[in-house]
């Protein structure tokens, strides 16, 4: 496995749990990290930017606590989501608290910039950059990401096409360091699974919607819990990136999920993290493929509970 230093005894199942828009949130992150994955938000879910360094703030010293507490087991480190995108007009300043706070690990999205990873590597942070396909993870590496994570087909919000197997298996043509995987993993049978398909850690996000810390409806977290792959729709009318959404929040927005119409990419818009199409994730609820694993809402630390149980007993049984 090629795991970067700061993960190296600090994980309890080789888990990141995904930046989740809107949804996730201090509560969530520090739930994560005390039961040992790696926590993370986007910035832009903190809103105005002032509000950002205040979750830092939160983070970072009750993380520190813990830890003093608990020598034995620490904290994994949290991650910070930031999108690289033109429109992002936040993007110099929430890299700049990145800098000050020392972020330990930034999830760079839509873009990769050599400036963004070299402010990221100033103080020792590590950079984990999203693709969906080979092309655009050796642009990621070329410009300076220590670690890719591989967005395949099934992973919820803004998710490629490829088959895991296949694109675990081009990046790992050329690439040795870091690699995490995405795409409807939600049990610990999936997570062992992406570490025999050639990735270090899987990369979770649906199930941790339907978590009690999560900011979200909680219609949003029984339509989870309710839901299974077939009701899982792809589509880029509400970002201008396809992505997954689940059908029935779709229907009651008065959508036909069946006869969606295009959007025009160049129309994405993430100035301050609060144009109009972010309202959209409000109504239209974004999930990935693996949602039918998630049968009930739970704290996120009992959740972290399950996967270690199914993680453990899937290496059990697959031992010749």
């Amino acid at each position: 496995m090629s795991l970067p230093d700061i993960l190296k005894g600090r994980l309890s199942i080789p888990v990141v749990g995904s930046p989740l828009f809107i949804i996730s949130n201090p509560d969530l992150v520090i739930a994560q990290c005390k039961a040992g994955v790696v926590g993370s938000f986007p910035s832009l879910n903190a809103r105005p930017v002032e509000v950002f360094e205040q979750w830092l703030q939160r983070i970072t010293s009750e993380l520190a606590e813990y830890d003093a507490q608990n020598p034995e087991r620490p904290s994994a480190p949290f991650a910070v989501n930031q999108i690289v995108h033109k429109s992002n007009d936040r993007l110099e300043q929430d890299l700049a608290l990145c800098v000050k706070y020392k972020v330990p690990i930034v999830i760079t999205s839509l873009g990769a910039r050599e400036d963004v990873n070299q402010a990221i590597h100033s103080y020792g942070g590590i950079v984990l950059h999203d693709v969906i396909n080979n092309f655009y993870a050796k642009k990621a590496i070329e410009k300076g990401a220590d670690g890719l994570i591989a967005v395949a087909a099934g992973a919820g919000g803004h998710a490629g096409t490829l088959s895991p197997f296949a694109l675990i298996h081009e990046i790992r043509e050329w690439f040795d360091g870091p690699l995490l995987l995405s795409g409807a993993i939600s049990n610990g049978n999936a997570i062992l699974a992406a570490q025999a398909a050639g990735a270090d850690l899987a990369y979770i996000g649906s199930a941790f919607i339907a978590t009690e810390e999560a900011n979200a409806d909680q219609g949003y977290k029984d339509m989870i819990v309710g839901s299974a792959a077939s009701d899982i729709v792809y589509s880029n009318l509400f970002t201008g990136v396809h992505g997954n959404y689940l059908k029935q929040s779709i229907i009651n927005s008065g959508l036909d999920p069946e006869a969606l119409p295009e959007s025009d990419p160049s129309k994405m818009n993430f100035g301050s993290g609060g144009s109009s199409k972010a309202k959209a994730w409000r109504d239209i609820w974004g999930a990935g493929q693996g949602v039918g694993a998630v049968k009930q809402v739970v704290p996120a630390a009992q959740l972290i509970e399950r996967l270690q149980r199914e993680y453990q007993a899937a290496r059990e049984r697959l031992v010749l």
